[in-house]
């Protein structure tokens, strides 16, 4: 019955999501180029902003926990499971004042309006999973801009999203990339849970009710632990929450 009810919602839904992205690209180009990063950044926050009052007419609720534990006026890693895009979404608004940075994968810095000009643009970085050396390279570049900046990224270590929610097992060598290089760092696990529902019928059409939890763990500094103790943290902080 669920899925009979969205269709037509759906459709109202994307008209909408759609409609988000290609208005706000021209405003993030003109942003950029006239008036820099600062403008450009509240574009991003306020488009985000949209596209999550979009998903609320699919009954879609957002809850953070414990964001007031973030440590501000320092470089900070999040490191999260990933059950959908919309976890992307949910972190740029209801974390924008940490300024997130994503480490995405290279398909994503084209053809999508406004997404791919932001993945660009903004500061993230596009790796090509083919290519070690060159997401070493950009992982690393990354890394070096949140220790200047004390701004933040943003790393799924599973490497892809989770379509039941069931966490798959973390990889290493993005987020050791970031420590190194950002040594004045803190980890800040980050718990999602119920993204998955809303993709849960694949993207049309959407689930209905979600009710999306991020679960923000206590910060790990970077310089005071080992790196195998870091990964062991995070991961056990992140999986022991995912219901």
């Amino acid at each position: 019955m669920e899925k009979i009810i969205s269709y037509p919602i759906s459709i109202i839904y994307y008209l909408c999501f759609i409609t988000c992205l290609l208005i706000f690209h021209p405003i993030q180009w003109l942003c950029l180029n006239l008036l820099g990063y600062q403008a450009h950044k509240k574009s991003v926050d306020y488009l985000n902003f949209c596209l999550v009052k979009c998903t609320n007419l699919l009954g879609t609720t957002y809850h953070f926990e414990n964001i007031n534990s973030i440590p501000k006026n320092a470089p900070i890693i999040f490191v999260a499971n990933h059950q959908s895009m919309y976890d992307i979404i949910a972190i740029i608004w209801y974390l924008r004042r940490f300024h997130a940075k994503f480490v995405s994968k290279k398909e994503l810095g084209k053809g999508v309006p406004s997404v791919s000009f932001n993945l660009r643009h903004g500061g993230s970085v596009l790796i090509d999973r083919k290519d070690p050396k060159q997401a070493i390279a950009a992982i690393s570049g990354l890394s070096k801009y949140i220790e200047k900046n004390k701004r933040s990224a943003v790393i799924f270590p599973e490497g892809t999203r989770s379509k039941t929610g069931i966490p798959k097992k973390f990889s290493e060598s993005g987020l050791k990339m970031l420590c190194k290089y950002a040594p004045s760092a803190y980890i800040v696990p980050i718990s999602i849970n119920n993204s998955w529902k809303m993709v849960k019928f694949g993207s049309f059409p959407m689930g209905l009710g979600s009710s999306l939890k991020f679960i923000i763990h206590p910060p790990i500094a970077v310089k005071d632990f080992s790196f195998e103790e870091i990964m062991i943290r995070t991961e056990n902080a992140v999986v022991k929450s995912i219901k």
